[in-house]
């Protein structure tokens, strides 16, 4: 099973705003992580109902959550700040039109580590949900769950454990998707709270190494 850092390094996300905190709220508690995409190419995905999707792109922000007593990692892919593509003709009226997503993927895990900078990583376990505000509802990668198993890879007890996280993430999420939504921009509100309270970006390895990189130019030049 793979490890991710949800700094999201292997998108090329390294060196964009990213902020990671624990929240406990009535509304959540678990750890809420933000990244800010400053600029960057567009990227889409195909779905039936919402069509051509946004998950990457300039002003887009990306909402992770690690809700406390689960195995999954929620990410919330939106778009600008009060906006949605055009495209999107079906696209419903939300509770906040500040916060609206263009598409929920959430991963099944086997746990949470954190790297030497504190960065949280999760075990990837293979099986996705994904869902979008038109109502579009996937199961994404049975079939690398099924070789996982079938390999030896995972035990029975961890292919029937993702089986039930995901029936959980469907009930949780899926069945209502408006109330979903909303749900998840009020805590998209406390992490903005949090970051106007002067929370500071949370430094990966990569930003680590491209500042003292710019360092050691300037004491070549001074």
């Amino acid at each position: 099973m793979k490890h991710k850092r949800l700094n999201r390094d292997g998108w090329g996300f390294s060196y964009y705003p990213y902020y990671q905190m624990r929240i406990d709220d009535e509304l959540f508690h678990g750890i809420a992580c933000l990244i800010k995409l400053t600029d960057g190419e567009a990227n889409f995905w195909e779905t039936p109902g919402a069509g051509r999707v946004m998950v990457t792109g300039s002003g887009m922000s990306w909402l992770e959550l690690v809700p406390d007593n689960t195995s999954r990692v929620i990410t919330v892919m939106y778009f600008p700040e009060g906006t949605h593509d055009e495209e999107r003709r079906n696209y419903p009226v939300l509770s906040d039109k500040r916060f609206q997503p263009s598409i929920c993927y959430v991963d099944i895990t086997e746990g949470i580590e954190y790297d030497e900078y504190g960065i949280a990583t999760y075990i990837d376990k293979y099986l996705d949900v994904i869902f979008t505000p038109e109502g579009d509802v996937k199961i994404d990668d049975r079939d690398e769950l099924d070789a996982a198993f079938t390999s030896g890879e995972l035990t029975k007890e961890q292919y029937e454990a993702a089986l039930r996280e995901c029936e959980s993430i469907l009930k949780d999420y899926c069945e209502d998707i408006p109330k979903t939504d909303a749900w998840l921009a009020k805590i998209r509100e406390l992490v903005e709270e949090r970051i106007r309270a002067g929370e500071p970006i949370k430094p990966c390895k990569e930003v680590q190494e491209l500042q003292n990189s710019k360092l050691y130019k300037v004491t070549l030049n001074s």
